[in-house]
């Protein structure tokens, strides 16, 4: 056994297989962060300033864009740093909070999206006693809970991470401090963190998966009920975006978490999804589309605009 240094610092190798791609990236990704962080903005604008918007339902939208601001924020601008020519190294605390943050936000948004689909089932299954199951007390318990389930979550993860020595090599062979990655170059067994992750991450968000999937097939059932066309197609349509967003979060997750080898150009690839796409495409899959939300960004920049 030879002495190692202890690890102060990690330096993040990047994209693999894309040297000389870096301006074209550093544009690419950073045209996709703008967007994301312009479009969560401009809904939580429209939903503070207009009291319509002050629903169950647009309150965990609100929540969401406070979560997709903050996922994509948690890896872009140092992978945008890199980029652009500034250093590849990140100091050891601060891929340790990389690591708490993204797996965090990531959990928490996990279960939003499962509590927004209870609240669409309540919706559509009970719409006359709605605001009365829904009220204002049972919105803040669910949401605090779904920040304390990601908190805990994160706690897991990074202690296990992180309280392994690394005395090595300091080359995480990624483009932000996730956990697969850095548990390569801990110099101690690593099955007890590996399979923690594995449950934590890739099975809860298959149970979360699976309750969403139990709380449409009950809206699906409801919404056969209904006997007007026009009903029906108001009910789909609160339920599409959703549905749309869910796909869209759940499956790079469980891609990435649950393939035995994955491949890991198509790991990057993904996480890339995951990261920048998915929070871009959610203000414009759940709100812009929408007539309220049209109408409270209006009123805005109209507000704006008069002397």
């Amino acid at each position: 056994m030879r002495n190692h240094t202890m690890v102060t610092e990690f330096i993040l190798i990047g994209i693999p297989e894309t040297k000389g791609l870096e301006t074209v990236l550093f544009f690419l990704f950073s045209s996709l962060y703008l967007c994301t962080l312009l479009g969560n903005v401009l809904i939580l604008t429209a939903i503070l300033s207009s009291s319509q918007l002050h629903t169950p339902m647009y309150f965990f939208l609100g929540n969401l864009s406070m979560f997709d601001l903050g996922f994509s924020s948690t890896t872009a601008p140092k992978m945008l740093l890199y980029l652009s020519g500034w250093s590849h190294i990140i100091s050891f605390q601060g891929c340790a909070s990389q690591l708490f943050f993204y797996h965090f936000l990531g959990c928490t948004e996990c279960f939003l999206y499962t509590v927004m689909a209870y609240d669409r089932f309540v919706a559509i299954y009970y719409p006359l006693r709605y605001m009365v199951i829904m009220n204002h007390r049972v919105c803040s318990v669910l949401a605090t809970g779904t920040w304390l389930g990601g908190c805990i979550h994160a706690i897991i993860l990074t202690s296990l991470t992180f309280q392994l020595s690394y005395r090595g090599s300091n080359e995480v062979s990624y483009y932000f401090c996730d956990m697969p990655a850095v548990l390569l170059l801990a110099c101690e067994d690593t099955s007890l963190a590996q399979r923690v992750g594995f449950i934590n991450v890739g099975l809860l968000s298959l149970i979360c998966f699976f309750l969403i999937l139990v709380s449409y097939t009950h809206i699906g059932i409801s919404i056969s009920n209904i006997r007007s066309a026009e009903g029906k197609q108001r009910a789909f349509s609160t339920c599409s975006a959703h549905i749309t967003a869910i796909l869209c979060a759940y499956g790079p997750v469980i891609i990435i978490y649950l393939q035995p080898n994955p491949s890991p150009m198509l790991g990057v690839i993904i996480q890339i999804l995951n990261n920048l796409v998915t929070p871009m495409l959610n203000p414009l899959i759940y709100s812009l589309r929408n007539k309220d939300v049209k109408s409270a960004l209006r009123n805005i920049f109209s507000k704006r605009s008069l002397p």
